[in-house]
C-alpha cells in the first residue's frame, strides 16, 4: 500500500485500487490528485503483476465532484505550456492497456464525468448521481468531451451539458454511461464480481485487445478493417493464443502466461 496526500493506492491482489482522499471535498480534483493518477497509471502498465485498475473516490459522497473551485484557481491555467493536467492524464489513461474500472460511489460530476470516461468499465451506486453543471459557473466540460462524446447517445449528451442537470444512476445505465449497478453497501462486492470476469481471462489478449479497441475507435472502415488484419496474426503469435487453443481442445482451464 502506498498513502499520497491526496491518492491512497492499494494493491489487492492481481488488481491496484486508487482512490481519490479528499472527502471533505467530495474528491474534487487538483493538481496533485491529476499527478498522482498519471503517475500510477504509468506505474501500473508498466508493472506485468498488475491485471486490472480500480479508480474511486474516498467515503460514500461523491466519486468525483470535478475541479475544486473553492481554491479559485482551477481555471487558471499556463497557457504558454501546450499540454493541461487533465488532457494528460486522459492521455496516460487512453495509453493504458489495462482494464480501468470506474468504482462510482456517489455524486460523479464535472471533471469526475472525465474520470469515469476514461474508464473501460464502471459500476456504481444506485445513489449515484451524474452531470456536467460547469454551465451553472459560465463555463463548459470541453475536455471531458473528448472522452465522453463516445459514451452516452447526443440528445443525452447534449441536455447534460447544456441544461447542466445531473441524471441518476438507473438513467446512467439505461444511457450505456455505467456497467452495472449496486446497492451501495454490496458495491465493492460487485467491483470484485466484474473483476473476477476479467482476471481469468488471457492477460495478454486483454492488453493487446484494448490496444486494438483504442485504435479503431475513431477509423473509417477501411482503416479499422485494414489494422485489424494487421493485429490478429500479433494476436495469435502470443504464448497465451498458443495455450488458449490447447487448453480448448483438451478440455482444460488455461495457464496464461501473460506473454
Amino acid at each position: 500500500m502506498s498513502t499520497d496526500p491526496e491518492l491512497l493506492i492499494e494493491r489487492r491482489g492481481q488488481a491496484l485500487w486508487l482512490t481519490i482522499q479528499r472527502e471533505d471535498r467530495r474528491n474534487a480534483i487538483n493538481g496533485a490528485v491529476l499527478d498522482a493518477l498519471g503517475r500510477a497509471l504509468a506505474d501500473a502498465g508498466g508493472d506485468p503483476t498488475v491485471r486490472a485498475v480500480v479508480l474511486t473516490g474516498a467515503g460514500t459522497r461523491a466519486f468525483c465532484a470535478g475541479a475544486d473551485l473553492q481554491t479559485g484557481q482551477s481555471f487558471r491555467f499556463d497557457y504558454s505550456q501546450p499540454y493541461q493536467g487533465l488532457a494528460d492524464l486522459f492521455r496516460e489513461a487512453r495509453r493504458c492497456t489495462l482494464p480501468l474500472i470506474a468504482r462510482v460511489n456517489g455524486a460523479c460530476m464535472a471533471g469526475g464525468m472525465g474520470l469515469l470516461a476514461m474508464c473501460d468499465l464502471a459500476v456504481a451506486s444506485r445513489n449515484a448521481t451524474f452531470g456536467l453543471p460547469e454551465v451553472r459557473v459560465g463555463l463548459f466540460p470541453a475536455q471531458v468531451l473528448a472522452v465522453l462524446q463516445h459514451q452516452l447517445p447526443r440528445r443525452v449528451l447534449n441536455e447534460l451539458c447544456l441544461t447542466g442537470e445531473p441524471m441518476d444512476a438507473e438513467r446512467a445505465l439505461a444511457a450505456g454511461l455505467v456497467n452495472a449497478l449496486a446497492e451501495p453497501e454490496g458495491l465493492d462486492e460487485a467491483v470484485e464480481a466484474l473483476l473476477a470476469r476479467l482476471l481469468d481471462k488471457s492477460p495478454s489478449a486483454i492488453r493487446r485487445g484494448l490496444y486494438t479497441l483504442k485504435q479503431v475507435e475513431n477509423l473509417g472502415f477501411e482503416q479499422a478493417i485494414a489494422f485489424a488484419e494487421s493485429q490478429i496474426g500479433l494476436f495469435a503469435l502470443t504464448e497465451d493464443a498458443q495455450e488458449g487453443q490447447a487448453a480448448f481442445r483438451e478440455k482444460r482451464a488455461p495457464k496464461w502466461t501473460g506473454r
